[in-house]
């Protein structure tokens, strides 16, 4: 069995894999960074690699945090009618759809190829997204990843995984 299989085990319940204090210094760690990070390495890298990472000039790995729940509109005062306050918002789109948007706001030369859960606690989600830059000669030479270089704004038309997920019927 190769190194991923074992990565693979240990992210399927990373709580008790990697023990209790370790899972909570690496989240209380998450939530001190800023809501999108460039990373050097991806944190799992079994997963990235299953999405299509490669470790050469061209793939970025950008991790991006989204708040859980729903979200709630502010309060109005006064002048209108209570029943149209309307206080929670129905986001058609998921929290990962959500992340590789961010992502892709932060990285405008770069398209999602895709994205992965990292981890969760009480009030965020943090996702890895996988973004690739257009423009690299690397990526625009090498026939199995040049058809990203045509596309633009993947992320926002809901052609990745994520947003496929969500697109209406």
């Amino acid at each position: 069995m190769g190194y991923h299989k074992y990565l693979q085990k240990l992210w399927k319940q990373p709580k008790e894999n990697f023990g209790t204090e370790a899972w909570k210094a690496f989240l209380v760690k998450l939530r001190t960074e800023p809501a999108t990070l460039r990373l050097e390495h991806p944190t799992r890298p079994d997963r990235a690699h299953a999405l299509g990472f490669k470790a050469k000039q061209g793939y970025l790995v950008v991790r991006a945090r989204v708040t859980k729940g729903s979200h709630k509109r502010e309060h109005f005062h006064g002048g209108r009618k209570a029943k149209k306050r309307g206080m929670f918002i129905n986001i058609a789109q998921s929290a990962q759809g959500i992340a590789e948007q961010r992502a892709v706001k932060n990285y405008p030369n770069c398209e999602v190829l895709s994205s992965y859960w990292v981890a969760h606690d009480g009030i965020h989600i943090w996702y890895e997204v996988i973004l690739v830059d257009r423009d690299s000669p690397v990526i625009k030479a090498d026939p199995r990843i040049s058809w990203i270089a045509d596309k633009k704004g993947r992320a926002s038309r809901g052609l990745t995984a994520a947003g496929k997920k969500s697109k209406w019927k």
